[in-house]
């Protein structure tokens, strides 16, 4: 069992919501659903949550509906939370680059914030 948090940047903004408003009503509630999945229980299978090799500590949280694939990405901190720094709609079998970066540039200013 994990809370999750939303990463915020400095101005206030959240990039998940954000993403989270993108989408339709369906895609949302999957997406919702998915996310009460890793909080509630202590074991969650690769199929919705996993630790991406190779990047530092940067976890995938995996939604698909129909055939849309749906990625938000984040970091464990402290052992006891999860903060969810970006999300986008997955075209390809590999997760962007950029995104990973993207996820490993806000674990950095989060961490350096000391939140």
């Amino acid at each position: 069992m994990k809370e999750i948090k939303f990463y915020k940047t400095l101005s206030g903004k959240s990039p998940i919501e954000d993403f989270l408003d993108s989408l339709s009503s369906k895609e949302a509630q999957k997406i919702t659903w998915v996310l009460s999945l890793i909080e509630e229980m202590d074991s969650v299978s690769t199929k919705f949550y996993k630790k991406l090799s190779n990047c530092d500590g940067i976890i995938e949280v995996r939604a698909q509906i129909d055939k849309n694939n749906f990625r938000l990405l984040g970091f464990e901190y402290d052992g006891s939370f999860i903060v969810l720094t970006n999300g986008f709609k997955k075209k390809d079998q590999k997760v962007p680059k950029s995104e990973i970066s993207l996820a490993q540039k806000r674990k950095d200013e989060y961490l350096s914030r000391g939140e």
